[in-house]
């Protein structure tokens, strides 16, 4: 396991917008994090009726910028990469709010494409075993 500490100064995410907690695992490929933030009052994506499912591609996102941090970080890179979030497709949503969920989320996501422009992942958000959101979700690393 791989706590926030670990990692959290290689993402361009800070203070409560860095959502995932810790890495359960990761490889060349995968990630699984973990983050019980969803339930907190101060989450910055918690509008006035909630936390809705639609961030969770966030939780996602985070996932994929982790990883790819990760990857980075084994090559001997510890700088902070920054990307934007261009697409989302085939977004599923199992449920409308996730803020009254009690536990941890566990964010996977999986690498299905990368070069030096950006990057193509899967993502799934469950909780306890449950899906919560799915979809895919590409970036584009800024130049320099």
């Amino acid at each position: 396991m791989l706590p926030k500490t670990d990692w959290a100064h290689l993402i361009p995410h800070a203070g409560t917008m860095c959502l995932l907690d810790a890495v359960l695992a990761w490889d060349a490929k995968t990630i699984h994090a973990t983050s019980a933030g969803h339930a907190r009052a101060d989450n910055p994506l918690r509008g006035e009726h909630g936390l809705h499912a639609v961030h969770l591609a966030e939780y996602g996102a985070q996932a994929m910028a982790v990883h790819g941090a990760l990857l980075a970080r084994a090559d001997g890179v510890e700088e902070v990469r920054a990307g934007r979030l261009v697409s989302l497709r085939d977004v599923q949503l199992c449920e409308e709010y996730v803020d009254q969920l009690d536990g941890r989320l566990d964010v996977h996501a999986q690498c299905l494409y990368s070069d030096d422009s950006g990057a193509q992942y899967a993502f799934r958000v469950e909780h306890r075993g449950r899906l919560l959101a799915a979809g895919r979700a590409a970036v584009i690393y800024a130049a320099g």
